[in-house]
C-alpha cells in the first residue's frame, strides 16, 4: 500500500524494556531499580538466562540472552524476577489493541513490537511526526508504558530507527533520506548481519552500512554469493517486505537464527520443538487455536523457503504443532544442506473452541496433552519459563 504521494509509510512500535517495565508498573516499589527478568540465580536454578533487563540494569552491562549467573555476578543486587508471561500477555494485548485504532494493517512480530502499515492515513492522523507522537501517547494512555516508534518508506528502516533514540523515542526517516540515514550506522545494525557476517565485511573494510552499499557488487558476490546481493539492496535502504497485518490475516509466531549455519539434525529439530512450545503457550495465552502451520528454512545464502500444512482441528498444544511442523520439515527439509534459520509459524485461527473437558472427551490422547500445557504454563507463569524443560530439548535425538 502507498499514501497520496505514492510511498509506503511503516512504522516499527517496539515497548521500551517490555518485561521489566510491566513489572515496574505492577510494582512501584522496584522504580529505580535494576530489574531482571529471568531465572533465580540464588536458588539452583542459576543456569537459565536474562529474559529481559530494565536500562537500570543494563547500565551494568546486563543484557538479555546472558547466562543469569553473568548477570548476577555483574549486578547483584538487582531485582530478579521469574517473570509472569500470562501477566504479559495481557498488557500486549492492550498495545496491539492500541495500535488497530491507527491501521488494520497490522504485522505483531513478538509480544512487545509490531510493524504498522499507515500509508493513506495522513488525513486521519496528520504527518509522519505527528501521527508517531499520536501513537506513543495512546500506548501510554492505554497502559502507562512508554514505546519507540520508527518510521520510514519500509520495515527495514523503521525497525532500525525505532531502536536509535530508546526510550521513548520517535525517529522519523522520509523516502528519500533513507540511504543518507542508514550510511553512517555501524553495519551491525542490519538485518542479516551476525558476528560472522560482520567480522568478514570488517576484513573487507567496511564497518558501516554507507561503505557496504558503495561496496563494489562484484567483490561483495564473490566473497558472499547470493546473500551479499541481499545485504547490499538492505545497505542501500531497499525492502519490499510487506506488512503482513489485518483482521483477517493475523499469525503467531517463532523463528531463531543458529550462531552458525547448521546441518546437525538433532540440533534442527531440539530447536524446532523450543519454538513449537513458545508459539503454542502463546497461542493459549490468548485463547486461540490454529489450523494451518507454516514452516520456515533459511539455507545459507539466505535462500528461504516456507512449508504450509492445514490440519483439521485447530492446535494450541505443544506436541500437536510439533508434531505437524516436523513432518513438514521431513517432508522438505534438505538434509544436506546447512540452515541458517527456522520459524514455526501459525495461521487460520478459528478461537477457542469447545471447553477443554469436551475437547478431551472426543480425543483423550490431545485431551491429556492440553491438561499436561496447562500445568506447565501455571508452573512457568509462576517460575520462570525455564522452571518446566522439555526432555527431548535437553538429550540427543538421532531420529
Amino acid at each position: 500500500m502507498t499514501d497520496a504521494s505514492g510511498e509506503r509509510v511503516i512504522a516499527h512500535v517496539d515497548m521500551d524494556a517490555f518485561f521489566t517495565a510491566v513489572e515496574v508498573m505492577d510494582d512501584p516499589s522496584l522504580r529505580g531499580r535494576p530489574v531482571i527478568v529471568g531465572a533465580d540465580p540464588r536458588n539452583g536454578a542459576g543456569r537459565g538466562v536474562v529474559s529481559a533487563a530494565s536500562y537500570e540494569a543494563r547500565r551494568f552491562g546486563v543484557h538479555s540472552a546472558m547466562p543469569i549467573s553473568q548477570a548476577y555476578r555483574l549486578c547483584p543486587g538487582a531485582a530478579f524476577l521469574p517473570g509472569r508471561m500470562r501477566r504479559y500477555g495481557e498488557v500486549s494485548g492492550q498495545v496491539m489493541a492500541v495500535l488497530e485504532g491507527f491501521t488494520p494493517l497490522v504485522e505483531q512480530v513478538s509480544v512487545d513490537e509490531a510493524f504498522l502499515d499507515l500509508s493513506g492515513c495522513r488525513r486521519l492522523w496528520g504527518d509522519a511526526h505527528q501521527t508517531g507522537a499520536r501513537i506513543k501517547a495512546a500506548v501510554r494512555q492505554r497502559t502507562g508504558l512508554t514505546a519507540s516508534v520508527g518510521i520510514g518508506p519500509n520495515k527495514l528502516v523503521a525497525k532500525i530507527a525505532s531502536d536509535l533514540r530508546k526510550p521513548d523515542g520517535l525517529v522519523v526517516v522520509a523516502a528519500g533520506d533513507a540511504r543518507a540515514f542508514l550510511a553512517p550506522l555501524p553495519i551491525r545494525r542490519l538485518w542479516g548481519v551476525g558476528p560472522a557476517t560482520e567480522a568478514a565485511l570488517l576484513q573487507l573494510g567496511v564497518g558501516e552500512i554507507g561503505q557496504l552499499a558503495a561496496l563494489d557488487p562484484a567483490a561483495l558476490a564473490a566473497r558472499f554469493g547470493e546473500s551479499g546481493r541481499w545485504l547490499q539492496r538492505c545497505a542501500a535502504g531497499e525492502d519490499d517486505d510487506p506488512v503482513s497485518g489485518g483482521r483477517g490475516e493475523k499469525s503467531l509466531g517463532a523463528e531463531l537464527t543458529f550462531d552458525r549455519d547448521t546441518a546437525d539434525r538433532e540440533q534442527i529439530v531440539r530447536t524446532l520443538l523450543e519454538l513449537c512450545d513458545r508459539v503454542a503457550a502463546r497461542l493459549r495465552r490468548q485463547g486461540l487455536r490454529g489450523r494451518t502451520i507454516t514452516l520456515k528454512l533459511r539455507y545459507q545464502g539466505f535462500e528461504t523457503h516456507t512449508h504450509r500444512a492445514t490440519v483439521a482441528e485447530g492446535l494450541d498444544e505443544t506436541i500437536g504443532l510439533y508434531t505437524a511442523a516436523r513432518g513438514l520439515l521431513q517432508a522438505h527439509g534438505d538434509r544436506t544442506r546447512p540452515l541458517r534459520l527456522v520459524g514455526v509459524t501459525v495461521t487460520n485461527f478459528g478461537g477457542s473452541g469447545r471447553p477443554p473437558d469436551l475437547f478431551a472427551a472426543d480425543d483423550p490422547l490431545r485431551g491429556r496433552r492440553r491438561t499436561v500445557d496447562a500445568a506447565v504454563d501455571t508452573v512457568r507463569e509462576r517460575f520462570g519459563r525455564r522452571a518446566v524443560v522439555r526432555a527431548r530439548t535437553l538429550r540427543r535425538d538421532a531420529s
